[in-house]
């Protein structure tokens, strides 16, 4: 398979550099980072936690200075090198780390070029930025020093079954089973902040098991499919 060269984009002065392990770790699952540039004043002692990193993940420091008082400099830097980097056709993606929705538009404006857009931030991160994006990781999600996150009782959260019933049935071919990667497909769709590890489980299948709303099987044998496959209990079995 082709794999997706994406351009990774990191707000400084929106980010902590607690991040960089595992937003880097993540970014690989989507694709080889061509580029990777951090946005900032680096005269400024308030960034000098990303100093370290920055050589030995091969990030490129883009100088930036505050120029007005009260105006994001930054943000209007990273803009314009996204655009330029979208103009040269080179890239089938981009990674915003940011929490500000000051990139909004930016973010819409990439996919309308059709190229995807995977946004990073804190979950003080307003829902507009959220939504303009493919896909939105909360970053508290991939700090590497936080404390693993204790299993929500999901059997209990009345939106989330909903929203998982609603990709299974969508997902689902004549006989009621859903394969489990296009259902995790179309929650990424309805909802682009969507990750198991906010409820404390690592994988889609372990989260969808703990609502016990649904039943499993694995491989399909009507269309000699292989794979792990969701059927919604709500819904009559046509077929084992």
């Amino acid at each position: 398979m082709k794999q997706q060269h994406l351009a990774v984009l990191i707000d400084a002065d929106n980010s902590q550099p607690s991040i960089i392990e595992g937003l880097l770790d993540e970014i690989a699952q989507y694709g080889v980072a061509s580029v990777k540039r951090i946005y900032g004043d680096w005269t400024s002692t308030q960034l000098k936690g990303w100093k370290p990193h920055l050589l030995e993940h091969g990030i490129q420091p883009i100088q930036q200075f505050g120029y007005t008082t009260g105006k994001n400099a930054t943000d209007s830097a990273m803009i314009i090198d996204a655009m330029d980097l979208l103009y040269t056709g080179k890239f089938d993606g981009f990674c915003i780390v940011s929490s500000d929705s000051d990139f909004t538009r930016l973010a819409s404006r990439i996919r309308e070029s059709g190229v995807s857009v995977y946004g990073f931030g804190e979950r003080k991160t307003p829902k507009p930025f959220v939504s303009a994006c493919d896909k939105f990781v909360y970053t508290e999600n991939l700090r590497k020093d936080r404390i693993a996150k204790e299993q929500i009782d999901v059997t209990k959260e009345k939106k989330l079954i909903a929203l998982l019933r609603d990709a299974v049935d969508d997902a689902a071919d004549f006989s009621g089973w859903a394969n489990m990667g296009m259902i995790g497909q179309i929650v990424a769709n309805k909802q682009p902040d969507f990750d198991p590890r906010s409820y404390g489980f690592t994988k889609l299948g372990e989260l969808i098991r703990a609502t016990g709303a649904f039943e499993f099987k694995d491989d399909d044998p009507l269309s000699n499919t292989r794979g792990i496959f969701v059927h919604n209990k709500r819904q009559k079995r046509r077929y084992n």
